[in-house]
């Protein structure tokens, strides 16, 4: 008899979960990747990486080819990441907590309204505020843990282990919310290695000749305003770090695509865990970036500048309202980082604070007619520690034409992007542009006014 009570019970208990999970709000699972720029994927046309399992959520969802981030740097876009907000608005100029109370944020937003809030992984917004999450691991800046029996973890390794444990012990009567801050693929900057994947993973690519970028070049290094263009700058500091030789291009590419590969492992066991527990169908999965990456273009390292490498990022939403016929497709509007927290609002059914600058991304996917959407942005990096080291950079994007401020020097560029992709030719001297020049200084203007 208490056998059969005891089975009763589980099947009670199991039915009553079950129902939970089908009836309560959309759960939403973000995956995100750390100096990964929007070609670091199979699916974009990369030729060398392995990223089979963000490859199969591409075509299980949304793919944005002309995402890109308002602040290419850790801590400026993460912060946009959580208020939706530029970062003239927030004021976390480096890497100090934003300035957005907690209840306008998004997970604040998504945790007062019942839902199970975790983070793991880099926070980066000083120090990590546990208080306001149900599930909080915070912990990046280097590859290799050492474990107090004497081993180590790896830590792509450790983010999957610890979001594992979320989605495991999560409540099963709540929607939840994890963000999965993947440390990789940043480098472990004070190791001369720089890219230290796991040792299962040194096998890969080791035949491969990576691919150097045409403008990976002195000359195009030399192209650059002269404020940026020397030894003290540091984006080329860090490209002496890594690609100053062949081969060290070579070994550090290598290690650079060998941590993607086993984030994007990491990421196709969580989407199975989801799967096995009965949740994905009810799951929004983000995967995206904090910024882009210079792989050697323009003679530099890194991130912060507005250059394409350094703004563009990844973008694959996989959303359950999403309508057949746009699964597996692309879009080229321009979907910005705090597009994110306003999007996923909207997903869980709340609205979102009038604070937010951003925009609800799903309509470009689940609206039959597509919405009025923005055809530019405005781009802002702060000067970080001096002028000589990085300094600070403003610009006005569009899809044919960018505009480059740089207010330390206030120096101007302009560079025609449909026959000038690489920005390589700076026109801004050139008699022919000057209306455009004219037109684009005077928007520029009024879209850095608009976001504070």
């Amino acid at each position: 008899m208490l056998k059969i009570s005891y089975y009763l019970t589980a099947v009670l208990l199991f039915s009553i979960h079950a129902y939970a999970e089908t009836t309560q709000p959309m759960n939403v699972l973000v995956l995100y990747a750390d100096d990964w720029r929007n070609d670091t994927l199979g699916v974009a046309g990369n030729p060398v990486v392995l990223t089979p399992q963000l490859d199969k959520l591409s075509s299980q969802g949304l793919r944005f080819t002309q995402a890109t981030v308002t602040t290419a740097i850790c801590g400026v876009s993460r912060a946009s990441l959580y208020t939706g907000q530029w970062m003239s608005r927030h004021q976390n100029m480096s890497f100090k907590m934003f300035k957005t109370p907690w209840e306008h944020t998004m997970p604040g937003q998504l945790r007062s309204h019942g839902y199970w809030v975790g983070h793991v992984g880099k926070w980066h917004n000083g120090r990590f505020p546990a208080k306001y999450f149900d599930f909080g691991r915070s912990y990046a800046g280097v590859h290799w843990f050492k474990n107090p029996d004497g081993s180590k973890t790896h830590v792509t390794q450790k983010n999957e282990d610890d979001s594992l444990e979320f989605l495991r012990t999560r409540p099963l009567d709540k929607p939840f919310y994890l963000t999965v801050a993947f440390f990789a693929t940043h480098a472990e900057d004070r190791n001369p290695l720089q890219f230290l994947p796991q040792l299962k993973s040194m096998a890969l690519y080791k035949d491969t000749t990576i691919p150097v970028p045409p403008n990976a070049t002195d000359a195009s290094f030399k192209r650059l305003p002269e404020f940026i263009a020397n030894e003290k700058n540091e984006g080329r500091a860090r490209w002496h770090w890594r690609f100053d030789t062949p081969e060290k291009y070579q070994t550090m590419m290598k290690n650079y695509y060998r941590l993607a590969t086993e984030v994007d492992s990491a990421c196709g066991r969580l989407i199975a865990e989801l799967e096995a527990q009965g949740a994905l169908d009810n799951t929004l999965i983000i995967f995206t970036g904090d910024n882009g990456y210079y792989h050697g273009e323009h003679g530099l390292a890194d991130k912060w500048y507005p250059h394409q490498e350094s703004i563009r990022v990844p973008l694959i939403i996989k959303d359950p309202r999403m309508p057949q016929e746009m699964i597996g497709t692309t879009n080229d509007d321009f979907a910005l980082n705090v597009d994110l927290a306003p999007t996923i609002l909207s997903a869980a059914g709340i609205t979102p604070p009038p604070s937010m600058q951003g925009s609800d991304l799903a309509p470009l996917y689940l609206s039959a007619n597509k919405p009025e959407w923005r055809s530019e942005f405005f781009y802002e990096h702060p000067t970080h520690r001096s002028i000589d080291f990085i300094p600070s950079s403003e610009a006005l994007v569009r899809k044919d034409w960018k505009y480059i401020y740089w207010p330390d020097y206030d120096r101007e560029q302009l560079f025609n992007l449909l026959d000038d992709p690489r920005e390589e030719n700076d026109l801004v001297n050139n008699p022919e542009h000057q209306p455009r020049l004219d037109e684009m200084r005077s928007r520029f203007a009024e879209l850095k006014a608009a976001a504070r």
